[in-house]
């Protein structure tokens, strides 16, 4: 076996030059995390107490009064007006618009998403949009990691590692979660399992990790509750939350895309719906104000059970109409802290039922496996809820939670929250990851043959090969190498290029037709070459021999 065969490709330089760009763009998330939080704040103490304030707040709807239903209304107008003369990309919650950019874009995101999103959202969340702020957080991290990559002149796949790491960062500062990012980029984002894009999104985790614990902090961002022991029946219950989450998650999902299909039949122009939307916030906003804002007090409240069950009903139906109504409309905003608030109060509910433990024990339950069941990410979804609350010991049922009820949604749902928007914009996601079918396939099982090598030099003239191919005296081959006057190989020249060049007078040489060739072993693995080939832009490869290293053969892609 060739020695030079490896477990992983993943090369030196490569790694490096990710993990140090990586590191730099982890930095460069965080900051901005801090920023749009306190541009939350600001938001929220202009229109609330109109006054200059920075730490996120509770809106004093007494304050205003009830005006305070029109103040959403202002922050979807001004959203729809940025989505409409600024960038339509602001609009939404983040995560596919990621997707997107990978999938049809080479992972390329441009600088007006870095400046207008986090605007966008700041006012959006800041009106009291129900909505967290991690989803425009992840946007604008990707858009950082984008726009660095591009600076460098780096590689789609570069890119891509890039984007997913600002991505990454993005959520690590907003949850303080560096685990659970690193698996959403993963199970979202990366499409890969592979040290080359795995080590530099933990390394930008990491960073944004302990700079946000200079920042905001190193305290859980949630409660966790007394840790219980578990039982058999314990996890049975586990099991059935999650399986009744999952329903939820499925209903939530289809009432989303229903919802934003009534907004395609209202007599007003798309710029305008953001504005329903708030005004639906306002009213629910009257009913409970708990459910405005990005939430993170109240999930706490429901994490530590200090929430009763009536309030949890209240919380749960009215969290759901805004959400659904606000997000569909297409203003921005995110969709975890949503979902938490919506799993922690449908947990809260069942834990008023279910006897044996606190209700804030069903309350993480509930919110792991809501969010699991709805963008499908359970290994995400069960580290999240521990990082979060540093509740270690829930892990084994919460783990359980989320698969169940992810196999729920599998089951009843073609795509998730997040891949239904990249499918309704004409792109598809396989999330089935596995050993790629090339990786079993040599370069030895696919290459030609070349038994009888032509020798083509490169001051030869293309009329002289062509008369020589006519006549037979030249085999027919895809593409033949050119040697230079020493004997050394220099390159390829393809046949429909060599005789597409019929008519030309003069007639040039060989030398200036031939297309660069790389070298490849005949037991590589057929997909790193094949990634190889295109990234050199190359013809074709020179296969060597493992037993004669100085005979060639050829593989063409």
């Amino acid at each position: 076996m060739d020695p030079h065969l490896r477990d992983y490709t993943t090369h030196w330089r490569q790694l490096v030059l990710l993990s140090a760009l990586a590191s730099l763009i982890g930095a460069l998330a965080t900051l901005l995390a801090f920023v749009l939080l306190r541009m939350i704040g600001l938001f929220t103490h202009l229109a609330y107490f109109g006054d200059v304030g920075w730490n996120l707040v509770a809106p004093n709807l007494h304050h205003r009064g009830n005006l305070s239903v029109i103040i959403p209304v202002m922050g979807g107008v001004i959203v729809g007006l940025i989505a409409k003369y600024g960038t339509n990309q602001v609009r939404g919650h983040g995560i596919p618009e990621a997707i997107l950019a990978i999938l049809q874009s080479d992972s390329k995101m441009n600088s007006t998403v870095a400046l207008y999103k986090p605007l966008a959202s700041a006012i959006a969340i800041g009106t009291r949009g129900p909505f967290g702020a991690e989803g425009p957080i992840i946007t604008t991290g990707g858009a950082v990691g984008s726009l660095l990559a591009q600076f460098f002149a780096l590689s789609p796949m570069e890119r891509r590692t890039l984007l997913a790491a600002g991505a990454a960062s993005g959520m690590a500062a907003v949850f303080a979660a560096p685990v659970a990012a690193l698996l959403l980029a993963i199970e979202v984002l990366l499409f890969e399992w592979r040290p080359r894009s795995l080590i530099p999104v933990a390394l930008a985790g990491t960073v944004s990790d302990v700079i946000r614990s200079w920042l905001l902090g190193s305290q859980p961002i949630f409660a966790s509750p007394s840790p219980p022991l578990f039982s058999l029946l314990d996890l049975a219950m586990a099991a059935a939350v999650g399986l009744a989450a999952g329903l939820l998650a499925a209903s939530l999902s289809q009432a989303l895309y229903a919802s934003g299909a009534l907004y395609q039949r209202l007599p007003l122009p798309k710029v305008w719906w953001p504005a329903v939307g708030g005004l639906v916030v306002g009213l629910g906003g009257l009913v409970d104000p708990l459910a405005l804002g990005v939430g993170y007090p109240t999930i706490r409240a429901l994490d530590s059970g200090h929430l009763a069950w009536s309030a949890a009903l209240t919380l749960l139906v009215v969290k759901a109409i805004i959400w659904l109504c606000s997000l569909s409309s297409g203003t921005s905003g995110g969709v975890l802290a949503p979902l938490l608030m919506i799993g922690g109060a449908f947990g809260t509910l069942v834990g008023a039922v279910l006897p044996g433990h606190p209700v804030g024990f069903f309350a993480i339950i509930g919110m792991t496996a809501t969010l699991s069941g709805s963008l499908q990410i359970p290994l995400t979804a069960a580290i999240f809820a521990m990082e979060t609350t540093h509740a270690w010991s829930l892990f084994l049922p919460v783990s359980l939670s989320a698969v169940t009820a992810m196999a729920v949604t599998v089951l009843c749902l073609p795509r998730s929250i997040l891949t239904e928007k990249v499918a309704r914009r004409g792109a598809h996601v396989s999330r089935e990851y596995a050993v790629h079918p090339l990786e079993g396939t040599s370069v030895g099982d696919v290459m030609v043959p070349w038994q009888n090598t032509v020798h083509l030099t490169r001051n030869a003239l293309l009329v002289n090969v062509q008369s020589r191919i006519l006549r037979g005296e030249i085999q027919s081959h895809r593409a033949y190498p050119v040697w230079d006057e020493e004997g050394h190989l220099g390159g390829v020249i393809r046949r429909s290029r060599l005789l597409a060049a019929w008519d030309v007078s003069p007639s040039p040489t060989v030398g200036q037709m031939m297309e660069p060739m790389a070298s490849a072993n005949q037991l590589e693995r057929v997909r790193s070459a094949a990634e190889r080939l295109i990234r050199l832009d190359a013809a074709g490869f020179v296969v060597l021999d493992a037993s004669l290293t100085d005979s060639y053969r050829l593989v063409y892609r």
